[in-house]
């Protein structure tokens, strides 16, 4: 499913531990690493996909972790054409993501990277928060930089942890102000823009 610019709408996954390091899988057979992340599909809302997507590539339930928050709006990256396959050129253009910040609430032994019969990531390390970019693909980078940096007012960092941080820290968000976010029953909708 894509959009009328091509790009196919998407949830991307920053997952704490209680230390506030987040998650990094190796790609299967690469030396890349990245988030949790995965396409939306029709009649899916970006909550629901986040949860879907989380446990395959992850093997986590909704009870293992707990929404803090999410970005704003869609932020896009435009795929290479010759990372794009043959039949999908002139149509496809790139991902558009919401990314949303989970806290592990369980355990470490949670994690299983095997939950899917296609598993995504054969590797994961906890890293810092601001861990250096250069292991993701490179035109993801600043799609990563972006995420990270709005969804960083939902943790409680000393200003010192914050040297990437162009902005002001925020304390975290009392629950009701995302209230709107852990609601899945809205499906997802094409948006116009």
């Amino acid at each position: 499913m894509l959009d009328k610019e091509g790009f196919r709408p998407n949830v991307g996954i920053v997952l704490l531990n209680h230390k506030n390091e987040v998650f990094w899988g190796k790609r299967i057979k690469e030396h890349s690493w990245q988030f949790p992340q995965g396409g939306i599909k029709y009649g899916e809302s970006p909550v629901q996909a986040m949860y879907r997507e989380l446990q395959e590539e992850t093997g986590l339930l909704p009870h293992h972790v707990k929404i803090l928050g999410r970005t704003r709006g869609w932020l896009r990256y435009e795929v290479p054409d010759h990372w794009i396959r043959r039949e999908w050129r002139g149509h496809y253009r790139g991902q558009k993501q919401i990314w949303f910040l989970v806290r592990l609430v369980g355990r470490d032994s949670d994690l299983d990277l095997r939950a899917s019969t296609h598993p995504e990531f054969d590797a994961w390390r906890w890293s810092e928060f601001w861990v250096p970019l250069d292991a993701v693909i490179e035109f993801k980078r600043e799609v990563y930089q972006l995420a990270l940096t709005e969804l960083a007012h939902f943790i409680n960092h000393r200003r010192e942890q914050n040297r990437y941080l162009r902005g002001h820290v925020y304390p975290v968000e009392p629950p009701d102000a995302i209230q709107d976010i852990q609601t899945p029953e809205t499906p997802f909708k094409t948006d116009k823009s």
